[in-house]
């Protein structure tokens, strides 16, 4: 992730949830007060977040210690420590919902996207995400879904041109929406075409797009608009493809397919944060 953006994001998540101080830590605990929090797998999945942990943390404070045991995208199992943080007791809590909102969703949309990779089990197609991200957290979205081996589609409508059904409508049709964009767009920007027809296919292909999109469209249709398409054009399919049909479009050749149910409805793993305080330390004191 940007390291940049990742922080800024962080410290716009606290600054929601903290305003202008934590009323609860900041009056039980004394600055000087140290402890240990640990974050751990309350279930088996993929994890994702390591970053948010030991940023978050750094932005309250300078004095907090990280050590993330596990890599973004390696599996965890139910009771496993995923990372430990030292310093301020009060610091340790203030920070704790916001990193474990975060990982939690990071860490459910890697698992969800380790299970379509696995389900699909093509050496060719790769699955891939969309634009159905919650908005403030695109970033951390698709990184979770990198993490679970999944690929990125366009992050955004900046960065690629996709010509869906709507744009053909009011252009007129494909050729004209697909001229437009050539006399505006710079060479260095793909262009996708929606399809839904083998008709549109190939007027697609004959414009040489950068990519077409067979969407809601069956096994069977993706197979045969797949063929109509030569190497050079990268394939996807999209668009109704659940999690318990993904078998079905395992020996289409499509290049790709993309699932918004990655990002946009991914069951959070479940991830506990626990304090211990140093027990001499506190007697001490």
């Amino acid at each position: 992730m940007n390291t940049i953006k990742l922080r800024h994001s962080i410290e716009q998540f606290f600054m929601e949830d903290i305003g202008d101080g934590d009323q609860t830590s900041d009056s039980i605990f004394e600055r000087h007060q140290q402890g240990t929090i640990h974050f751990a797998a309350k279930e088996d999945g993929i994890f994702a977040g390591g970053q948010v942990i030991t940023t978050g943390y750094n932005i309250l404070s300078s004095s907090v210690a990280c050590d993330v045991h596990v890599l973004d995208g390696e599996a965890v199992e139910e009771g496993q420590t995923i990372a430990t943080a030292n310093g301020p007791i009060a610091c340790l809590l203030t920070g704790e919902r916001v990193i474990l909102n975060l990982i939690q969703r990071m860490s459910g949309i890697a698992t969800l996207t380790h299970s379509a990779v696995q389900s699909l089990h093509s050496p060719h197609t790769r699955i891939c995400d969309t634009r159905k991200t919650i908005p403030g957290l695109r970033m951390f979205d698709k990184y979770a879904v990198r993490a679970g081996g999944g690929y990125n589609h366009r992050n955004g409508l900046y960065d690629a041109v996709m010509i869906k059904d709507n744009h053909i409508a009011f252009a007129g049709s494909i050729e004209k929406a697909v001229q437009m964009v050539r006399d505006q767009v710079g060479h260095m920007v793909n262009i996708e075409v929606e399809t839904e027809t083998a008709q549109q296919v190939l007027e697609a292909v004959e414009l040489q797009v950068d990519c077409i999109m067979f969407d809601n469209c069956s096994p069977h249709q993706v197979e045969q608009f797949a063929g109509l398409v030569p190497p050079s054009i990268t394939t996807e399919a999209s668009g109704g493809i659940t999690l318990d049909r993904l078998q079905d479009f395992r020996h289409t050749g499509v290049d790709y397919i993309s699932l918004g149910c990655l990002t946009h409805s991914p069951k959070a793993l479940d991830i506990s944060a626990r304090v211990h305080i140093d027990e001499n330390r506190r007697l001490s004191e």
